[in-house]
């Protein structure tokens, strides 16, 4: 049982739990001191100091507490709720969801642990449980709605649907009168339920349910003229599902889904269908909306011949003339074919040469009439044109299809000629030395089209990405600092981590790789992973949030993208290139001790052996010098990053010289909240670990789990796990990059590795099933 508190102690008690939960640290501790000096074993109050410590960050006196709390009173049910709390701050959820169970044994009424307990349940996608949980929640307060919608969703997510559904459907009987519309939770409500139903693969009643109950009633109206239009479509509706359709056109004639929707429907998609019937679509809502695009473009890409050639004037010409500079984005797709490609550059010459005729012919006229000769002509129509199609032909020649870098910087300087401070000119310029392969020119290309226009942030975001391509990492984090907030102008690098800015830390950290830093590389691809798991974390408060707001639909996508969430490119790419470093690491590891065995050796060795062995002593003392110009590199990158550390703490210094707090005061605030303090700034823990391809196991597993197609992945895979001595694992990777890519060079490689590998192991020590299966592979 609990130790008793006196009246006033009790009310302390309060206001201790009424801190924590303002997050007022330091009047917490002091209130707990006082409880526990007169009650020095009052669990409950130990308890609460101890999730306050961990408030603090004093994770490992926190948790010291917590278990003296709970030795002290083991029938607490707020001190096994506050070792789940520790356990969940510190993110070990299984060991939080037990001592929650165990709270709730105690105090099976409470609300707050059941909820707690759902949440984690629900994180760790233990639907069993999280049913468990909301089906109690829900016998608890059957009143409000969103214990109703929850359980339907933990249904949903276990995979019962007629079961989710059945839920939705009792809580509907029970309503006396019909919800007002403007009652949002009601409305995303019957949408979520018309959700399911589809998803049960039952489309007609589907239908008739978006009929019935939503059509009217729901508030999201572009949702339900979708999802009509889809299922009309799905049930070989034509007629029905076209003016479904046409509805959705009306609405946002850009959208270019919808025609290809409506198109479908009308069965005009397949191999043979009428081409002219078809445009005749296009045709009827150009005229509608004139200012559509969509409407316009899409006819180029099922067109062919004759026909196409002309849409394709009609459509470029107007364009070039308005100088639109996403007119070759717009068109690059068509290059697949190449009768197309060839008419749209034919097209584009063919402007090229009217444009520049009708701006020489305007420049001549203009001249004749001006009383000075000297004076400069004014900017025509025309002129505008000619840029356009100059700065369409250079991205043309550009383009990795029709690539002739020549060609490309020639109509790039006439265009710049043409209007030297046009930004969009610029920086193909930067793009056409890239492809040269002149990085350096490139970087200085991109960051003078970046001096043209200083408020842009995409074209600042492009001179840094040149710059950390050209291994410029100083140079580029001042660049993208210039739009980083300015209280963080000392330190611009903490304001992209708190933004996630991924792109950046990817550039910065295979910047750093090219350069030799393995640390600061490593520390950036670390910062990555972390990124992802803290997208994956955030999802915790979203599981309450999403109900109270009554956002069901979205949070369903929700939890469906996170289970996915590392099959994203960054994190792929980021993966590969910390394992591939890691690998790195470990294979130079093992020359450095094989070049230390053989001098080692040498020295040992008789005069004779070293008269005969003069080509292995000169092997082994340029293995040596390597070794030192690499400790010497190591070495170089260190300081630089030290001193880059230091003169980033004195201009922080320097530009806020009142702050007299000490490193100690500085590291925590007003209520004695600690900031976390990085203890590896420059990465030297990382590129110092004795585990390289343990570490490069961690990154390459969820790419091996979650983007099994990748085949940059599966190769990767293979290296990791043949080193390792894992076989089966290096044999199932290479299997699946030969199926992704069957005549692989790289692949015929590893298989020949795999063979030699395994002639060389002592296959007899692996299980024999493992034994079997290699048999079979490599007999």
């Amino acid at each position: 049982m609990p130790q008793p508190l006196s009246t006033r102690d009790a009310n302390l008690f309060r206001q201790v739990i009424r801190n924590y939960e303002e997050k007022q640290y330091k009047r917490g501790l002091k209130a707990a001191d006082q409880i526990l000096k007169k009650n020095p074993r009052h669990g409950d109050t130990m308890a609460m100091k101890a999730l306050i410590l961990n408030g603090q960050g004093k994770t490992e006196e926190a948790f010291a507490l917590g278990k003296e709390a709970l030795t002290v009173d083991m029938k607490s049910h707020i001190c096994w709720h506050v070792y789940g709390l520790l356990y969940r701050a510190n993110k070990n959820f299984e060991e939080a969801i037990k001592a929650y169970k165990f709270a709730l044994r105690l105090e099976p009424e409470s609300p707050q642990i059941q909820r707690d307990l759902a949440i984690l349940q629900i994180q760790m996608r233990d639907y069993a449980g999280y049913v468990q949980s909301r089906h109690a929640m829900l016998l608890a307060r059957p009143q409000p709605r969103q214990n109703w919608t929850a359980l339907a969703i933990a249904h949903h997510l276990d995979g019962n649907l007629v079961e989710a559904e059945r839920i939705l459907t009792t809580y509907e009987d029970t309503l006396k009168n019909p919800p007002p519309k403007s009652d949002i939770e009601h409305s995303e409500a019957v949408l979520y339920k018309n959700r399911i139903i589809a998803e049960t693969g039952d489309i007609q009643r589907a239908l008739d349910h978006l009929e019935s109950a939503a059509v009217d009633s729901s508030l999201d109206r572009l949702s339900v003229l979708e999802r009509r239009a889809e299922y009309l479509t799905t049930l070989g509706r034509r007629e029905d599902a076209a003016a479904a359709w046409r509805l959705l056109i009306d609405r946002n004639p850009d959208h270019p889904a919808y025609y290809q929707s409506l198109v479908e429907a009308l069965g005009l998609d397949a191999e043979g269908a009428d081409e002219a019937t078809r445009l005749a679509i296009f045709d009827e809502y150009a005229a509608k909306h004139p200012r559509s695009d969509a409407a316009k473009r899409l006819p180029l890409d099922f067109l062919t011949g004759d026909l196409f050639q002309e849409r394709a004037r009609k459509y470029l010409f107007p364009m070039l003339d308005r100088g639109i500079p996403s007119l070759f984005a717009n068109l690059k797709h068509l290059y697949a074919d190449d009768s197309k490609k060839a008419v749209v550059s034919a097209l584009v010459e063919e402007y090229l040469a009217a444009a520049s005729a009708a701006a020489s012919a305007a420049a001549s006229e203009a001249a004749s009439s001006q009383p000075n000769g000297n004076a400069p002509l004014p900017k025509t129509d025309s002129s505008k044109g000619e840029g356009a199609a100059l700065y369409f032909l250079a991205q043309h020649y550009n383009y990795h299809m029709t690539r002739d870098l020549a060609k490309a910087d020639e109509y790039c300087d006439k265009a710049i000629a043409l209007d030297a401070t046009s930004v969009d000119f610029q920086m193909t310029k930067a793009r056409i030395w890239k492809h040269r392969g002149d990085l350096q020119k490139a970087s200085e290309a991109m960051d003078h089209a970046r001096s043209l226009d200083t408020r842009d942030r995409y074209i600042n975001s492009k001179a840094a990405k040149y710059q950390l391509r050209n291994n410029e990492n100083e140079a580029a984090l001042k660049t993208v600092a210039l739009f980083t907030r300015p209280d963080s102008a000392a330190d611009p690098l903490s304001d992209l981590l708190d933004m996630q800015c991924i792109w950046f830390l990817t550039e910065d950290g295979e910047a750093y790789a090219r350069r030799g830093n393995i640390g600061m590389a490593l520390k950036r691809f670390h910062a990555i992973a972390n990124i992802f798991d803290i997208w994956q974390e955030d999802q915790f408060d979203f599981h309450s949030f999403s109900l109270r707001k009554g956002m069901i639909r979205a949070y369903i996508d929700l939890v469906r993208w996170e289970d996915r969430i590392r099959d994203h490119p960054f994190f792929t790419r980021a993966a590969l290139d910390a394992a591939r470093l890691y690998v790195s690491m470990h294979d130079d590891a093992q020359k450095d001790a094989t070049a230390a065995a053989t001098t080692n050796g040498g020295a040992g060795s008789n005069s004779n052996s070293n008269k005969n062995n003069n080509g292995d002593a000169t092997n082994g003392t340029a293995d040596a010098d390597a070794l030192a110009e690499k400790k010497k590199a190591a070495k170089k990158a260190k300081k630089e990053a030290l001193k880059a550390e230091r003169e980033a703490a004195e201009k922080a210094a320097k530009q806020d010289p009142n702050k007299g707090k000490s490193a100690a005061a500085a590291a925590a605030d007003a209520e004695g909240n600690v900031k976390k303090k990085d203890e590896d700034p420059l990465g030297l823990k990382l590129a110092a670990t004795a585990d390289p391809l343990g570490e490069a196991t961690k990154f390459i597993a969820p790419v091996l789990q979650f983007s099994p197609m990748n085949i940059d992945g599966q190769l990767t895979g293979f290296e990791i796990y043949l080193r390792r001595g894992k076989y089966l694992l290096a044999l199932r990777c290479l299997k699946a990059a030969a199926a992704l890519d069957p005549g692989s060079k790289k692949v015929e490689e590893q298989t020949a590795a795999l063979r030699a590998a395994l002639k060389e192991a002592d296959v007899s020590t692996l299980p024999p099933k493992v034994q079997e299966v290699l048999a079979a592979e490599f007999p």
